[in-house]
Formats: C-alpha cells, sequence, structure tokens
C-alpha cells in the first residue's frame, strides 16, 4: 500500500511540475503576440537531380514591437510557410533594442556589413521614413517613424537589413551620452 501511494504521489508531483513549466513557457510567449512580422525577400531555388528538380524556399523576415525592438532571421525549407516561419523563430531570438528619441535616431549613423553600407541621419517631425526596400521594413518595424537613409554599398537585401542593423546596434541613447559626459539633457542638445 505504501509503494503505490509513492508511486502515484510521486507521478502526480512530476505532471504538476510539468504543467508549471508548461504554464511558464506560454507566460513567456505572451508578450511576444503584440510583435509585428514582415517578410522582406523570398527566394527559391531550384536543384536537379536525377528525379527531377527539387524546389526549396529561402526567406528573410524582420521581427519588431514598434517601440525600439527589432531582430532579423532568414529560414530555409521545401515549404514557403516553413521558411517563413523558421525566419520568424530566428528573428525572435535575435531581438536587439534600438533607442528612439521622438520617433527618430538620435543621431547619424553609418552600417557596414559585407559589401552593404547604410547611412542613417535623424530627421525632423513630419518628415517619414525615407528608406528603400530591406532597409525601410527594418525601420518601420522598429518604430522608427522620421529618418534619412541611403544604402551606399550591395543592393542585396541580407547585407542590406544587417548593415541596417549594425547601425541600430551602434546608436547610443541621449541619456547615456549625457550621464557619461556628466551634463543634463537640456545642455547636451543645446550644443
Amino acid at each position: 500500500m505504501a509503494d503505490n501511494r509513492n508511486n502515484s504521489g510521486g507521478g502526480g508531483g512530476r505532471n504538476r511540475r510539468d504543467n508549471n513549466r508548461r504554464g511558464n513557457r506560454n507566460d513567456q510567449q505572451q508578450p511576444e503576440s503584440d510583435l509585428r512580422e514582415k517578410m522582406v525577400a523570398l527566394n527559391r531555388v531550384s536543384k536537379v537531380t536525377k528525379g527531377g528538380r527539387t524546389f526549396t524556399f529561402a526567406a528573410i523576415v524582420v521581427v519588431g514591437d514598434g517601440k525600439g525592438k527589432v531582430g532579423h532571421g532568414m529560414g530555409k525549407a521545401r515549404d514557403i510557410s516553413q521558411a517563413i516561419q523558421k525566419a520568424t523563430d530566428t528573428a525572435r531570438k535575435s531581438m536587439i533594442t534600438v533607442p528612439l528619441h521622438n520617433g527618430t535616431i538620435p543621431h547619424e549613423q553609418l552600417g557596414k556589413y559585407g559589401a552593404g553600407k547604410v547611412l542613417l541621419k535623424p530627421a525632423s517631425e513630419g518628415t517619414g521614413v525615407i528608406a528603400g526596400g530591406a532597409m525601410r521594413a527594418v525601420l518601420d518595424i522598429a518604430g522608427v517613424h522620421n529618418v534619412l537613409a541611403k544604402s551606399q554599398g550591395s543592393s542585396n537585401p541580407h547585407n542590406v537589413i544587417k548593415a541596417t542593423i549594425d547601425a541600430l546596434k551602434k546608436l547610443r541613447s541621449p541619456m547615456e551620452i549625457a550621464k557619461q559626459r556628466g551634463i543634463s539633457m537640456e545642455k547636451l542638445f543645446e550644443g
């Protein structure tokens, strides 16, 4: 009788722990539900084999919350939806935080990745996102509303996205710079 209680008690405890783990996992995923995703590029690759042609798809996806968080990812699969799902999962894992100031970036920044070069400049209210292609997708999803951007190198979406993310990573917030210099925020924007 004691053996039955120990066996049933042990199993019940394990189930409770599994349920708690599942519950925690669901709690962690809830904040991610307000993330927006945008597919930047979809590439179809064909491979000729003895049995015929095999098609695979490569998708590039940008994910962000529109409030300063953004990430990018790439996924490859034989099905379009699986490729997009893989890319989205990768993008969620590679999220970075972008310091925004009044809907724009705090200062001018240059980003590089491979042959891709990107120049980002802050813009006044009402300018909008002046950027093209893959760069526009990253800036929109990140929540930058006013910015001037120019792609100066490769037009390959892989390189442009990674160069844009590099530029956004290098940005420093005005509060961080003011603290480093030991001055107030007002003084920082005066000179």
